[in-house]
Protein backbone atom coordinates (compact mmCIF):
# COMPACT_ATOMS: atom_id res chain seq x y z
CA UNK A 1 0.00 0.00 0.00
CA UNK A 2 1.31 3.29 -0.76
CA UNK A 3 -0.24 6.95 -0.17
CA UNK A 4 -0.41 10.77 -1.81
CA UNK A 5 -0.92 13.00 0.89
CA UNK A 6 -1.99 16.72 0.38
CA UNK A 7 0.07 18.51 3.01
CA UNK A 8 -1.69 21.66 1.07
CA UNK A 9 -4.24 23.18 -1.25
CA UNK A 10 -3.70 26.44 -1.55
CA UNK A 11 -2.87 28.16 -4.56
CA UNK A 12 -2.52 32.03 -5.72
CA UNK A 13 -0.53 34.64 -3.68
CA UNK A 14 -3.43 35.20 -1.42
CA UNK A 15 -4.37 32.01 -0.51
CA UNK A 16 -0.75 31.51 0.63
CA UNK A 17 -0.18 34.45 2.22
CA UNK A 18 -3.51 34.41 4.09
CA UNK A 19 -2.86 30.72 4.59
CA UNK A 20 -6.35 30.10 3.97
CA UNK A 21 -5.39 26.75 2.53
CA UNK A 22 -2.08 25.19 3.74
CA UNK A 23 0.57 25.89 1.22
CA UNK A 24 2.75 22.71 2.14
CA UNK A 25 2.80 20.44 -0.79
CA UNK A 26 2.18 16.55 -1.85
CA UNK A 27 4.07 14.31 0.18
CA UNK A 28 4.26 10.92 -2.11
CA UNK A 29 4.74 6.96 -0.15
CA UNK A 30 5.51 4.27 -2.88
CA UNK A 31 6.33 1.83 -0.53
CA UNK A 32 9.35 2.26 1.17
CA UNK A 33 10.16 5.39 -0.76
CA UNK A 34 9.08 8.74 0.05
CA UNK A 35 9.53 12.14 -1.84
CA UNK A 36 7.58 15.77 -1.45
CA UNK A 37 6.75 17.46 -4.40
CA UNK A 38 6.47 21.41 -4.34
CA UNK A 39 6.84 21.84 -0.87
CA UNK A 40 5.70 25.56 -0.56
CA UNK A 41 5.70 27.64 2.66
CA UNK A 42 4.80 25.90 5.69
CA UNK A 43 5.98 22.28 4.31
CA UNK A 44 7.76 21.68 7.50
CA UNK A 45 4.82 22.20 9.65
CA UNK A 46 2.44 20.62 7.82
CA UNK A 47 4.74 17.49 8.04
CA UNK A 48 4.74 17.80 11.87
CA UNK A 49 1.35 18.20 12.58
CA UNK A 50 0.59 15.17 10.04
CA UNK A 51 -1.46 12.30 11.80
CA UNK A 52 0.17 10.17 11.36
CA UNK A 53 3.47 12.21 11.51
CA UNK A 54 5.39 12.43 8.20
CA UNK A 55 8.96 12.47 8.99
CA UNK A 56 11.25 14.95 6.61
CA UNK A 57 14.48 12.65 7.74
CA UNK A 58 13.10 9.81 5.74
CA UNK A 59 12.76 11.66 2.37
CA UNK A 60 14.48 10.65 -0.13
CA UNK A 61 13.57 12.77 -3.19
CA UNK A 62 12.54 16.70 -2.89
CA UNK A 63 11.02 17.24 -6.31
CA UNK A 64 9.75 20.59 -7.52
CA UNK A 65 7.62 21.45 -10.24
CA UNK A 66 8.31 24.85 -10.83
CA UNK A 67 10.53 27.46 -9.12
CA UNK A 68 7.27 29.81 -7.74
CA UNK A 69 7.23 30.24 -4.03
CA UNK A 70 4.29 28.67 -3.55
CA UNK A 71 5.59 25.67 -4.40
CA UNK A 72 9.10 25.87 -3.16
CA UNK A 73 9.03 28.14 -0.28
CA UNK A 74 10.27 25.42 2.04
CA UNK A 75 12.94 23.36 -0.19
CA UNK A 76 15.77 24.39 1.22
CA UNK A 77 14.82 23.17 4.47
CA UNK A 78 13.35 19.78 3.40
CA UNK A 79 16.62 19.27 1.86
CA UNK A 80 18.46 19.83 5.25
CA UNK A 81 16.16 17.46 6.65
CA UNK A 82 16.75 14.88 4.17
CA UNK A 83 20.11 14.83 4.34
CA UNK A 84 20.15 15.69 8.10
CA UNK A 85 21.33 19.00 8.02
CA UNK A 86 24.12 17.94 5.41
CA UNK A 87 26.18 15.61 7.49
CA UNK A 88 24.38 12.16 5.35
CA UNK A 89 24.81 12.88 1.85
CA UNK A 90 21.52 11.13 0.47
CA UNK A 91 18.30 11.64 -1.29
CA UNK A 92 18.33 13.32 -4.73
CA UNK A 93 16.98 16.73 -5.84
CA UNK A 94 14.61 17.05 -8.89
CA UNK A 95 14.09 20.66 -10.65
CA UNK A 96 14.05 22.43 -13.93
CA UNK A 97 17.09 24.53 -14.64
CA UNK A 98 16.10 28.04 -13.74
CA UNK A 99 15.44 26.79 -9.82
CA UNK A 100 19.18 26.63 -9.85
CA UNK A 101 21.98 29.07 -10.18
CA UNK A 102 21.45 32.76 -9.49
CA UNK A 103 18.19 33.08 -10.59
CA UNK A 104 16.97 29.84 -8.93
CA UNK A 105 15.36 29.17 -5.31
CA UNK A 106 18.20 26.46 -3.90
CA UNK A 107 21.04 27.79 -2.10
CA UNK A 108 24.52 26.87 -3.78
CA UNK A 109 25.02 25.43 -0.43
CA UNK A 110 22.87 22.71 0.01
CA UNK A 111 23.13 21.47 -3.70
CA UNK A 112 25.92 19.15 -2.22
CA UNK A 113 23.74 17.85 0.33
CA UNK A 114 21.98 15.35 -1.62
CA UNK A 115 23.68 12.47 -3.71
CA UNK A 116 22.02 13.63 -6.52
CA UNK A 117 20.72 16.68 -7.84
CA UNK A 118 18.79 16.16 -11.33
CA UNK A 119 17.65 18.63 -14.29
CA UNK A 120 13.58 17.89 -15.78
CA UNK A 121 13.59 17.80 -19.19
CA UNK A 122 10.18 16.73 -20.88
CA UNK A 123 10.01 12.92 -21.93
CA UNK A 124 12.77 12.08 -19.14
CA UNK A 125 12.16 9.16 -16.99
CA UNK A 126 14.14 9.28 -13.44
CA UNK A 127 13.53 7.31 -10.65
CA UNK A 128 14.11 7.94 -6.49
CA UNK A 129 14.35 4.59 -4.10
CA UNK A 130 11.67 2.76 -5.44
CA UNK A 131 9.40 5.53 -7.34
CA UNK A 132 9.49 6.20 -11.01
CA UNK A 133 8.21 9.09 -12.85
CA UNK A 134 8.64 10.71 -16.39
CA UNK A 135 8.32 14.31 -17.62
CA UNK A 136 5.20 14.64 -19.00
CA UNK A 137 5.29 17.84 -20.99
CA UNK A 138 6.47 21.32 -20.09
CA UNK A 139 3.90 23.63 -19.20
CA UNK A 140 2.55 26.59 -20.48
CA UNK A 141 3.65 29.11 -17.35
CA UNK A 142 6.00 32.00 -16.86
CA UNK A 143 8.52 29.91 -15.60
CA UNK A 144 10.00 26.34 -16.47
CA UNK A 145 6.99 23.99 -15.40
CA UNK A 146 6.65 20.92 -15.82
CA UNK A 147 3.87 17.95 -15.88
CA UNK A 148 4.71 14.88 -13.68
CA UNK A 149 3.76 11.26 -14.32
CA UNK A 150 4.20 9.05 -11.33
CA UNK A 151 4.10 4.82 -11.55
CA UNK A 152 3.15 4.08 -8.07
CA UNK A 153 1.16 0.65 -7.40
CA UNK A 154 0.01 -0.29 -11.22
CA UNK A 155 -1.16 3.63 -11.00
CA UNK A 156 -0.25 5.87 -13.40
CA UNK A 157 -0.46 9.20 -11.28
CA UNK A 158 -0.52 12.36 -13.57
CA UNK A 159 0.24 15.95 -11.72
CA UNK A 160 -0.71 18.07 -14.35
CA UNK A 161 0.88 21.63 -12.33
CA UNK A 162 0.33 25.19 -12.70
CA UNK A 163 -0.28 26.00 -16.46
CA UNK A 164 -2.42 27.88 -19.11
CA UNK A 165 -4.96 24.85 -20.60
CA UNK A 166 -3.69 24.06 -24.05
CA UNK A 167 -5.00 20.81 -26.19
CA UNK A 168 -1.92 18.74 -25.75
CA UNK A 169 -2.20 18.36 -22.49
CA UNK A 170 -4.88 15.39 -22.82
CA UNK A 171 -2.53 14.08 -25.23
CA UNK A 172 0.54 13.98 -22.45
CA UNK A 173 -1.40 12.81 -19.71
CA UNK A 174 -3.98 10.31 -21.36
CA UNK A 175 -2.80 7.50 -19.70
CA UNK A 176 -3.16 8.67 -16.05
CA UNK A 177 -5.76 6.87 -13.99
CA UNK A 178 -5.49 9.35 -11.30
CA UNK A 179 -5.60 12.96 -12.74
CA UNK A 180 -4.27 15.69 -10.41
CA UNK A 181 -5.16 19.31 -11.61
CA UNK A 182 -3.96 22.57 -10.06
CA UNK A 183 -6.74 24.65 -10.67
CA UNK A 184 -6.44 28.35 -9.10
CA UNK A 185 -9.80 29.85 -10.89
CA UNK A 186 -13.72 29.23 -11.13
CA UNK A 187 -13.66 31.64 -14.23
CA UNK A 188 -11.18 31.39 -17.23
CA UNK A 189 -8.71 34.39 -17.22
CA UNK A 190 -6.62 34.86 -20.79
CA UNK A 191 -4.33 37.01 -18.80
CA UNK A 192 -2.71 34.36 -16.30
CA UNK A 193 -1.30 31.04 -17.19
CA UNK A 194 -3.41 29.23 -15.23
CA UNK A 195 -6.40 26.72 -15.35
CA UNK A 196 -9.89 27.34 -14.87
CA UNK A 197 -12.22 25.18 -13.48
CA UNK A 198 -14.40 25.16 -16.95
CA UNK A 199 -10.97 24.16 -18.64
CA UNK A 200 -10.30 21.11 -15.98
CA UNK A 201 -13.32 19.74 -16.55
CA UNK A 202 -12.62 20.14 -20.74
CA UNK A 203 -9.55 17.64 -19.66
CA UNK A 204 -10.94 15.40 -17.06
CA UNK A 205 -13.46 14.75 -19.92
CA UNK A 206 -10.70 13.91 -22.74
CA UNK A 207 -8.47 12.20 -20.10
CA UNK A 208 -11.54 10.07 -18.68
CA UNK A 209 -9.26 9.00 -15.52
CA UNK A 210 -10.17 6.53 -12.99
CA UNK A 211 -9.95 9.30 -10.34
CA UNK A 212 -9.48 13.46 -10.88
CA UNK A 213 -8.43 15.02 -7.88
CA UNK A 214 -8.15 18.74 -7.89
CA UNK A 215 -6.36 21.29 -5.61
CA UNK A 216 -4.43 24.37 -5.45
CA UNK A 217 -7.69 26.96 -5.30
CA UNK A 218 -7.57 30.32 -5.26
CA UNK A 219 -9.58 32.91 -4.08
CA UNK A 220 -12.39 32.42 -6.81
CA UNK A 221 -12.68 28.62 -6.29
CA UNK A 222 -12.72 29.20 -2.56
CA UNK A 223 -15.44 31.60 -2.98
CA UNK A 224 -17.61 28.87 -4.77
CA UNK A 225 -17.31 26.75 -1.87
CA UNK A 226 -15.12 23.02 -3.46
CA UNK A 227 -17.96 20.89 -1.76
CA UNK A 228 -20.09 22.20 -4.04
CA UNK A 229 -18.35 21.83 -7.02
CA UNK A 230 -17.43 18.69 -5.68
CA UNK A 231 -20.98 17.61 -5.80
CA UNK A 232 -22.13 19.35 -8.80
CA UNK A 233 -18.68 17.67 -10.90
CA UNK A 234 -19.74 14.01 -9.78
CA UNK A 235 -23.19 14.45 -10.81
CA UNK A 236 -22.42 15.77 -14.01
CA UNK A 237 -19.45 14.27 -14.79
CA UNK A 238 -20.67 10.98 -13.42
CA UNK A 239 -17.01 10.56 -12.70
CA UNK A 240 -15.23 10.19 -9.16
CA UNK A 241 -13.84 13.82 -8.71
CA UNK A 242 -12.32 14.96 -5.53
CA UNK A 243 -11.76 18.32 -4.66
CA UNK A 244 -8.65 18.03 -1.87
CA UNK A 245 -8.71 19.65 1.57
CA UNK A 246 -5.52 20.04 3.47
CA UNK A 247 -4.56 16.36 4.66
CA UNK A 248 -6.42 14.31 2.49
CA UNK A 249 -4.74 11.15 2.03
CA UNK A 250 -5.07 9.06 -1.69
CA UNK A 251 -4.53 5.80 -0.82
CA UNK A 252 -3.08 3.51 -3.86
CA UNK A 253 -3.66 1.32 -5.52
CA UNK A 254 -7.30 2.48 -6.02
CA UNK A 255 -8.81 -0.62 -6.11
CA UNK A 256 -7.85 -1.48 -2.39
Amino acid sequence: MSFVKFLGTAGARFVMIDQLRSSGGVWINCKDTNVILDPGPGALVRCHSSRPKLDPKTLDGVILTHKHLDHSGDANVMIEAMTKGGFEKRGKLFVPQDALGSHGVIFSYLRKFPEKVEVLTEGERFSVGELKFKVAVKNIHPVDTYGLKFFIEDEIVSFVSDTRYFPELAVAHKDATVLVLNVVFYDKRSDIDHMSIHEAIELIRAIKPKKAILTHFGMSMLKQKPYLIERELQTGLEMDVQLAYDGYTLNLPLDE
